[in-house]
This record gives C-alpha cells, structure tokens and sequence, in this order.
C-alpha cells in the first residue's frame, strides 16, 4: 500500500472513532435540562425485582390496574403482595402505585418509580452530569 493511501485511510478511521466517540461522551455529558429524561415503557418493567427489562412483561390485572412481572412466581407475587405493587418516589417519599407510576431506570437497569415527571425531572437535575438518566 502507498503511504498516501495508507494515510488517507488512517485519517477516515480516526475520523470515524472521533465520531463515534464524541457522540457518546455528549449523550451523556453535559448539564442536562428538562425534558431529556427518558420514560421507561410500564410494560417493560418486572416490578418485582424492580428491573427494566427492556421486552415485553407479563401483564397481571390486579383491581382494575395493570403491573408486569417477568415470570409466573412474579405474577403470583404481585396479585398477592401488595406492598410489591407499591413504591416510593426517590424525591417526594411518597408512596406510588407501580402501575400509575411515572418510571426510569439507572445505567444497572434498576427501576425508579416516581409520582410525575417533574419529581423524575428533579431527581435528574439533581444528579452529577455523568449520571444522568437519558436512557
């Protein structure tokens, strides 16, 4: 190979990476305002172990609401615990029903319930700028 070849093709890769690589350190870096935090879909949760599982749960009506567990043992556990069925919001320290919740989820995937956007807004703003959740 060339060296002008050589050289041009060096500079496309480290353009390429450059790229990549800028474009995920600003996702996630970077005073964030309101409005970027990202919804977690209800569906998506197993609200027994409280984690974003990112498909499709199993759906358990339980008095006129709807929650998701991952498994029959979490179905079984959610029509019959009520205290699974319930969290609190990180901010507020109210008590929220899974199932009305407005929910996030940490980098581990862990599941954070809150009463409204604007409490899942402030528990965001409030965290350091690489922990932001835009997930």
């Amino acid at each position: 190979m060339h060296y002008r070849t050589a050289r041009k093709l060096l500079f496309v890769v480290l353009t390429l990476i450059g790229i990549v690589m800028s474009q995920k350190y600003s996702y996630s870096a970077g005073a964030k305002t309101q409005g970027d935090i990202r919804q977690v879909k209800t569906d998506q949760v197993c609200m027994v172990n409280d984690t974003a599982m990112g498909k499709s749960q199993i759906p358990v009506a339980v008095e006129g609401k709807t929650y998701y567990g991952c498994c029959e043992g979490c179905v079984e556990r959610l029509k019959k615990d009520r205290s699974i069925r319930f969290s609190r919001d990180p901010v507020t320290g109210k008590e929220v029903d899974k199932a009305k919740a407005f929910i996030t989820s940490e980098p581990d995937g862990r599941a954070l319930y809150f009463e409204s956007r604007e409490t899942a807004e402030s528990y965001n703003n409030n965290l350091p700028a690489g922990e932001k959740n835009t997930r």
